[in-house]
């Protein structure tokens, strides 16, 4: 049997098949992660919340993001836990549950965030007038709570797929371990997972691609044609804010793909005769693992790095310095909905 062989692998290797400095250097990793992502985050939260300026329709999604991030890190501990010692398992069925399931919507709710958030952004600068009046606070936040309920939803199966088992003629006490069940396996729901989770990743990939190439053509298009300096300003805050955004899902994508191919790898690693394929996911989730965590506390760096508003808002917030005015405005579409580098002054 391919899955007893594959867990006494694990159980030959003291309980976790790598190394203590390689588990080591992983955990450090980990968290200074979890300390830069908890501080970036709820400060991305905060800026949204208590500065006026900042509550606009596209950092509103930013925000939701961010609390996806937050719950993300809460996890970690467990994640942590089960890297160092995958058996036995004693915080029981329902935090074992629990905890992949939180971890999971979460997963969903950010691309499902990113693509709405990007959605909004192609309507504001492909049909801007029409943008101005579809697009509400109101209205998006009913879009973000829609999200997580669908992130929610999709993410139901998981209080099936996982559970704490332990190996047939085995001490519980010893060999129990939160993993996929057996049913799953043997059901096929494991693999329906994958195959679901690989859509909420690929799907909205190739939409942002469209997306992003659709905005970069209409500003493209503007730019040859010049249509005078109030309209030539408006673009370049949404250059700005289009080059972020793009950064962002990059982001997104570069350290999402190695996750989605682990799981992969660990869904094929169940059938017979691929132990080997069992030995490289164990590998190959070291790298997913860190690059998991790194997308849930990149994006308030990306934030700090690319905007001069979201510095001048956090400063503010903090009381080191006023949030500089935004430059006069003769026509309403250049007040930007976005954290954009030029509606600050330098």
């Amino acid at each position: 049997d391919n899955k007893k062989s594959f867990f006494s692998y694990i159980g030959s290797k003291k309980k976790y098949p790598f190394s203590a400095p390689v588990l080591t250097g992983i955990t450090v990793t980990c968290v200074l992660l979890f300390v830069v992502g908890i501080g970036g985050n709820v400060l991305t939260m905060l800026v949204v919340s208590r500065c006026r300026a900042m509550r606009t329709t596209t950092n509103l999604y930013l925000s939701s993001m961010a609390f996806s991030d937050l719950l993300i890190f809460l996890c970690m501990p467990l994640d942590l836990l089960r890297l160092w010692q995958a058996r036995p398992w004693t915080l029981g069925d329902l935090l074992c549950k629990l905890f992949q399931f939180v971890s999971e919507s979460c997963t969903y709710s950010t691309i499902l965030n990113i693509t709405a958030l990007s959605v909004e952004r192609y309507l504001a600068i492909c049909f801007p007038l029409r943008a101005k009046v579809a697009i509400t606070k109101g209205k998006v936040k009913l879009v973000i709570l829609g999200l997580w309920a669908v992130s929610f939803a999709s993410a139901g199966p998981i209080f099936v797929l996982v559970g704490v088992e332990h190996d047939n003629g085995t001490s519980p006490a010893s060999t129990e371990e939160c993993r996929a069940t057996e049913y799953a396996i043997q059901s096929g729901l494991l693999t329906v997972m994958v195959w679901t989770s690989s859509v909420f990743f690929f799907l909205p990939v190739f939409c942002l691609t469209v997306l992003y190439s659709l905005i970069g053509r209409k500003l493209w298009r503007r730019k040859r044609k010049n249509m005078g300096p109030s309209a030539s300003v408006r673009d370049k805050n949404n250059r700005q804010t289009v080059k972020m955004l793009a950064v962002v899902v990059f982001a997104f994508i570069l350290c999402w793909l190695p996750f989605h191919v682990d799981r992969y790898l660990f869904s094929k690693s169940f059938e017979a005769g691929s132990l080997e394929i069992a030995v490289i996911s164990q590998y190959c989730n070291l790298v997913s693992f860190v690059l998991f965590y790194l997308s849930a506390a990149i994006n308030p760096i990306l934030y700090n790095i690319m905007s001069k508003k979201y510095r001048a808002a956090a400063c503010q917030l903090f009381g080191l310095k006023p949030l500089p005015k935004k430059r006069l405005s003769t026509t309403k579409q250049e007040s930007a909905r976005t954290w954009t580098e030029s509606s600050v002054i330098t």
